[in-house]
């Protein structure tokens, strides 16, 4: 199964790569589309391995201009309110027509908890950007969600909304917020998906410019 992830996947990046056109700054109110996959990997109770690949398609949805492949190990083994997670990030971003690197460890810290039987988690993500042609710096993130206590359908649909801020070290500034609304639901038992709606706000030299989103996520585990 894992194969065929690996080569379905590479089949979307040489398609896309070859057909899309030149990437420039995205028109304030952009519609994206974000497609994410991931395979994950369980050897017990208390450690994960994820293996992760995304891309987003700007300019109404019909240009890639960004792929990330991520690699993941967390553990769970504290307490079942609390994991903690170690990353590493590859990114391709298109910029001024060109494919720019940078590579992205990050550390996450998860708490999670129920209130009046609402699911509630609060990750707390610190990152290093090391980017191709720019300054490297240091950034973090919360990422706050609010899970709705009821599952519809054979499916398991479960209904959710979040909201994540990030914030720059170099500038000294919060400078991006994201908004989402959406629903997880199981596929099969060991393939798990996610759709949503995404409004991302990004503080830029002329103002503040608006992105949405439509995304898809889907999560093999064993």
């Amino acid at each position: 199964m894992a194969k065929i992830v690996k080569k379905n996947l590479l089949t979307i990046v040489l398609f896309f790569t070859a057909f899309s056109g030149n990437c420039y700054a995205f028109d304030n109110g952009d519609f994206q589309y974000w497609n994410t996959e991931s395979v994950s990997w369980k050897p017990n109770d208390d450690w994960k391995t994820t293996l992760e690949e995304e891309f987003r398609l700007g300019d109404d949805g019909g240009n890639l201009y960004y792929q990330h492949s991520d690699l993941s190990v967390t553990y769970s083994g504290f307490s079942p309110w609390f994991d903690l997670g170690l990353n590493y990030r590859h990114i391709f971003e298109k910029k001024d027509s060109k494919w720019k690197v940078e590579n992205r460890p990050h550390l996450n810290a998860t708490l999670k908890w129920e209130l009046y039987d609402l699911g509630f988690s609060n990750r707390g993500r610190l990152e290093y950007r090391n980017r191709e042609n720019a300054d490297n710096f240091w950034r973090y993130r919360n990422k706050f969600t609010i899970k709705i206590p009821f599952k519809l359908t054979k499916l398991e649909i479960q209904p959710y909304i979040a909201g994540e801020i990030f914030y720059d070290f170099d500038v000294g500034t919060l400078n991006r917020n994201r908004l989402y609304s959406g629903f997880n639901f199981k596929l099969s038992k060991n393939l798990k998906a996610n759709i949503f709606y995404l409004w991302q706000t990004t503080e830029k030299s002329y103002g503040w410019n608006d992105v949405h989103v439509l995304g898809t996520k889907f999560n093999i585990s064993f």
